[in-house]
């Protein structure tokens, strides 16, 4: 009896969850390189051949001292006060990256907003909605998931929110 070969992409929690839920989605597997200096959202854009205000980074803040999920463009970055606004808090600050690895179960660079450990308010920004696709990590580093900004959004039980700034400056 041999072994099947195991997919890249195969058991991550998010495709695991996506598949459960029934939810047209792509796979998006390219080699990660360790020494890109585009970021991991940019590094993504780049080798999927995506548009980058198509592509999400998710960030974990603590939010009045609860972790709360934010879904940005990898094109901006995250507004904090905006973020405690859209959740009815007063304060944001970005979650430790041990933290976030403990509380999601993915590592920095791979977590994604679909599947994580314990569930946790989620934000994406309104922007997504300008997009019929947008993507998002899928548990790894060297994994996106493409599907409907709204299949996101419902999946993690959302609020859509202003919550991005662009980074126009250089």
């Amino acid at each position: 009896m041999s072994k099947k070969k195991q997919m890249p992409h195969a058991g991550t929690p998010a495709v695991t969850a996506l598949d459960r839920a029934g939810v047209r989605h792509t796979l998006h597997p390219y080699e990660h390189d360790p020494s890109s200096t585009l970021g991991y959202g940019l590094e993504a854009a780049a080798a999927i051949g995506a548009d980058p205000a198509c592509v999400l980074k998710t960030l974990m803040a603590s939010v009045d001292g609860h972790l709360v999920v934010a879904v940005v463009p990898v094109t901006g970055s995250l507004d904090l006060k905006a973020l405690a606004h859209a959740v009815g808090a007063k304060k944001a600050t970005m979650a430790d990256p041990a933290d976030a690895e403990r509380a999601t179960g993915y590592v920095v660079g791979g977590i994604s907003p679909l599947g994580q450990r314990h569930p946790h308010s989620t934000v994406i920004d309104e922007s997504t909605r300008e997009h019929e696709t947008v993507y998002v990590s899928g548990g790894r580093r060297g994994l996106d998931i493409g599907l409907s900004p709204t299949d996101l959004a419902h999946l993690t039980n959302a609020v859509v929110a202003p919550i991005a700034r662009s980074d126009t400056s250089s």
